[in-house]
């Protein structure tokens, strides 16, 4: 989200010359987000966590039922706000929204949240997408699930795919990949898997396939995990350990963004086993980067990977297996795959995500009239 955010606003800054927008910020992160266009300006909002005014709003809803928040953003001026993060921040202050929504994992996995998340989601997520004019979403699929679970009319509910950035692409320079798989010790042809150790990313039943090609599909390659240690961090650790495959996986955390490209490029086959995304950036990242794919048949996953991936069902390790088994030794395919992704991975731009979101901001202006 915090990507989708910094490229959309770079890209209206190049694209949009005939709106003006104030981008309202907490001063801490004002100097994140450049400005270079004269219709284009930052306003504060201090509220972030943690500082006297998130604490005195805390205190205002807990107790008072009220937000300061609401009142602060009374008299700002503007036509329209655009909240980026799937919530209205806050609900009710009476000017007219666009939305971006991005996933309502909890309905389907509620598992996967404690009790005090679950009702944070329960409380805001259908009523911003009830109150906001026009909404946005970045898969079909996220669509559908407003319509049937939130009840949402399908006629306010935008389409619109997240970009990738450009640094995503065929590496050609041997010396840098090389550099790379010297760094990490890729000595082996790799499978590679790039997310945080959420529990939704099935990072276990990716392990058990791995046991299973190696025990029945003679594998002589490695998996590479990178990403953000989270809540089933311990778990994924000592399913590693307890499958007998701490020589055979890679666990390097969180990464510097201008490496993955690279890994990308090194990488024999991206598998991504993941039972919910709102989008899957992965997927297109490494499409551009001539990554063949096998992900998951969940959520939106399908939808973004089109006809250059392989699909398998996340709840099957030897589902699993199999499919990577039919690929990693079949050069010719693998080639194939490639080329599709790549081309299927040019219909992903910012570009494109700036152009149909300022068409909804204009929609939702017609709208308002």
């Amino acid at each position: 989200m915090e990507t989708y955010l910094r490229n959309l606003l770079q890209v209206l800054q190049c694209l949009d010359s005939e709106h003006d927008y104030t981008i309202f910020c907490d001063q801490q992160y004002a100097a994140e987000l450049p400005t270079d266009h004269e219709r284009f300006c930052i306003r504060h909002l201090n509220y972030a966590r943690p500082s006297f005014n998130w604490w005195l709003r805390g205190v205002g809803r807990t107790l008072f039922k009220t937000d300061i928040l609401k009142r602060s953003m009374k008299g700002l001026g503007v036509d329209l706000i655009h909240h980026p993060f799937t919530v209205l921040t806050p609900l009710g202050t009476g000017i007219p929204a666009v939305l971006t929504f991005w996933d309502m994992q909890h309905e389907f996995f509620p598992e996967f949240f404690d009790q005090l998340e679950l009702l944070r989601r329960k409380r805001n997520y259908r009523a911003s997408a009830e109150e906001a004019v026009q909404i946005i979403v970045s898969a079909g699929f996220t669509k559908d699930c407003l319509v049937e679970r939130y009840g949402i009319s399908s006629e306010k509910i935008q389409v619109i795919h997240t970009g990738y950035a450009p640094r995503y692409q065929v590496v050609d320079d041997q010396d840098s990949l090389q550099q790379i798989r010297h760094k990490y010790g890729l000595e082996r042809p790799f499978l590679y898997y790039p997310a945080a150790t959420w529990p939704h990313k099935n990072h276990r039943n990716l392990l058990k396939a791995l046991a299973i090609l190696m025990e029945q599909h003679g594998f002589d390659g490695e998996l590479l995990l990178t990403g953000i240690a989270m809540q089933s961090q311990e778990t994924v650790v000592a399913e590693i350990q307890q499958l007998g495959l701490a020589n055979r996986v890679k666990l390097l955390g969180y990464l510097p963004a201008d490496e993955l490209p690279l890994l990308y490029n090194l990488a024999r086959i991206l598998v991504f086993p993941s039972f919910f995304e709102g989008f899957g950036i992965p997927l297109v990242e490494a499409m551009a980067c001539g990554c063949p794919i096998i992900c998951a048949e969940s959520s939106s996953l399908p939808e973004v990977a089109g006809d250059a991936g392989v699909l398998f069902n996340p709840r099957d390790p030897e589902e699993l297996a199999d499919k990577i088994s039919q690929l990693w030794y079949d050069d010719a395919g693998l080639q194939a795959m490639a080329e599709r992704g790549i081309q299927r991975a040019k219909l992903f731009t910012w570009e494109e995500t700036a152009r149909k979101t300022v068409q909804v901001y204009e929609t939702a202006g017609r709208l308002l009239r």
